[in-house]
């Protein structure tokens, strides 16, 4: 299958990008600046794809967007976070739309916070959309890539969770104080993560590029979600270090609110449900499992 991925050189993209690669799958990716035969060259914002190259793809997998984790929300953040998702998302559903074939299926990047902050609701795809800043995002996010789907392909919203893995990301910013004694509950510490591992994300990845029958949104989290304070005690005990400190709600609030309270402080306990109804199972359905996973990777 030739698979076209946008972000393919970030973090969750080159995980994909060489898991399927592995699988025998020809692998294209969307950049600003080919170097490569397999780069097809893209500009978002100027509106501009290489679409003559686009004719034998058979499945989209769209994961571009500005990185929400690094530096602070000032306006011009915030409207960059917001830009680079429809710029790109309208981009690649319009262009797929009008190529003749069209690729089978659109496997489009959102994110559970569609959901907004819910306390300890239990959260399926039937749910509307919440209140606050990415709950806005990812409903025109998720909007904007409607017209892949008004053409007939096969339109799967993928609603990350934190992506979990031992070799980076967020995961390793959470482990590092912990290991040096200086592990953190964040607030009240009730609020639930939905998180699912690296590994289980790209495994659901393939499971929904060859499932004809899924389209609409598909949480892409464990069916474990656990809260703030769970999350830093079980992972704090899985190193042998104590949880000595708790980082006061208003502490954050005062660097960026509303990057405080949609990352931080919000509460969304997401559950894969239309995962769990096509009979995916996963490698790492819970925390506990998680962290015995990463602590044989590392003895090994």
């Amino acid at each position: 299958m030739d698979i076209l991925i946008s972000g393919a050189s970030g973090y969750i993209g080159s995980h994909i990008a060489s898991r399927l690669a592995a699988r025998e799958h020809r692998i294209r990716s969307l950049t600003r600046k080919p170097a490569a035969s397999h780069d097809i060259a893209w500009n978002p914002s100027r509106g501009s794809i290489q679409s003559e190259d686009l004719k034998c793809i058979h499945a989209v997998i769209h994961l571009a967007g500005e990185n929400i984790g690094s530096g602070l929300w000032t306006r011009e953040k915030r409207e960059r976070i917001l830009e680079s998702r429809l710029q790109g998302t309208r981009l690649i559903a319009r262009t797929c739309a009008a190529l003749n074939p069209p690729p089978r299926v659109l496997l489009s990047a959102s994110a559970v916070g569609f959901y907004g902050d819910r306390g300890d609701a239990l959260l399926d795809e039937r749910e509307p959309p919440g209140d606050g800043f990415l709950a806005e995002v990812c409903a025109a996010w998720e909007q904007a890539a409607q017209p892949a789907a008004q053409a007939g392909i096969r339109l799967v919203q993928m609603r990350f969770g934190l992506v979990l893995s031992p070799d980076g990301g967020f995961f390793r910013k959470m482990t590092g104080p912990i290991r040096w004694g200086f592990g953190t509950v964040i607030g009240s510490g009730n609020q639930y993560m939905s998180w699912i591992s690296m590994l289980d994300l790209v495994r659901a990845v393939r499971f929904l590029l060859d499932s004809e029958t899924i389209s609409g949104p598909v949480n892409l989290t464990t069916p474990g979600p656990v809260t703030n304070r769970e999350f830093t005690r079980m992972t704090a005990d899985s190193l042998n270090r104590p949880v000595l400190f708790r980082l006061p709600a208003f502490l954050p609030r005062m660097v960026s609110k509303t990057m405080a309270d949609n990352l931080l402080l919000s509460s969304i306990r997401a559950l894969p449900y239309r995962l769990l109804e096509a009979d995916f199972t996963f490698s790492d359905p819970d925390l506990k499992t998680f962290l015995i996973h990463c602590k044989s990777n590392q003895s090994g």
